[in-house]
């Protein structure tokens, strides 16, 4: 079907003025905008379909904008006493979806998979979500350094200012990993249930990026049941294919398993 020109920028522009959208990386929402009128009767329909699809990837996460002013005042409070500076990060965590489902065995969580790995300075936290307010369970070398990209661009910059309160070098960044993942090198990169949200936006996207992350070890993890709880066979879906791209690349494999998440340490190449 023909399309006016100017029907993707229309698409684009709506979406990106809807408040549960509007701090959504742009070129995502064009890539899914772009699919959706190529497929739909007319505009208005490649609107629904394309909030559709966001929500499926991003929205259904977050439930409402995050508090991020207030969470940095307390992060800046809480300098100094490690207790209180946990406390602040576990109720940011909360407010996240997949972060929520991890808090019950979080120290384990991050003990058992970092047993798996050499000492780690530099992490690379791919699809972060709010993942990186974890950071103070995660046994990394003293002066680590943090990166971290995500969707949205309020995310980020919320990010950015936290990352220093955590005593952690680094910096956050508006990524749309569909395309290729930012270009910095690490020892680990942590690639969080966001493989299955990939292929939303293009099949083969999540093999891609593991083959185009440049760090020699993986963190690759998939949820074991649907955002409602519902258990449908995804830990064996997933770990079907993420056992196929390591044979496929020659990857050394160690999986781990916890309560609502398949994990996978990987060591890229022989």
């Amino acid at each position: 079907m023909t399309r006016e020109p100017d029907d993707l920028e229309r698409l684009v522009a709506q979406v990106l003025a809807s408040a549960r959208y509007r701090a959504l990386c742009p070129t995502v929402v064009r890539a899914i905008g772009a699919q959706e009128l190529a497929a739909r009767g007319s505009l208005k329909a490649a609107i629904k379909a394309t909030k559709g699809r966001l929500h499926q990837i991003a929205g259904a996460f977050l439930e409402r904008t995050p508090p991020y002013a207030a969470w940095l005042t307390a992060l800046r409070d809480a300098a100094g006493d490690p207790a209180r500076l946990r406390a602040v990060c576990l109720e940011a965590l909360g407010h996240h979806a997949s972060t929520r489902e991890r808090l019950p065995d979080l120290e384990r969580f991050y003990l058992t998979i970092f047993a798996a790995l050499p000492p780690v300075g530099r992490v690379l936290d791919l699809g972060c979500g709010l993942n990186p307010l974890a950071a103070p369970w995660m046994p990394l070398s003293p002066g680590a350094s943090y990166l971290a990209c995500d969707v949205y661009s309020d995310l980020s910059a919320f990010l950015d200012a936290a990352l220093p309160l955590l005593g952690l070098n680094g910096a956050s960044s508006v990524c749309d990993l569909s395309g290729a993942p930012p270009p910095w090198r690490a020892d680990v990169a942590l690639v969080l249930k966001t493989l299955p949200l990939l292929e939303h936006l293009r099949r083969g996207a999540g093999r891609d990026l593991l083959q185009q992350i440049d760090a020699p070890h993986l963190v690759v993890s998939f949820p074991t049941r649907s955002l409602g709880g519902r258990n449908v066979g995804m830990a064996a879906t997933y770990s079907a294919q993420m056992r196929a791209i390591a044979a496929a690349e020659a990857w050394q494999l160690q999986p781990l398993e916890f309560a609502n998440e398949i994990v996978f340490v990987v060591r890229k190449g022989n």
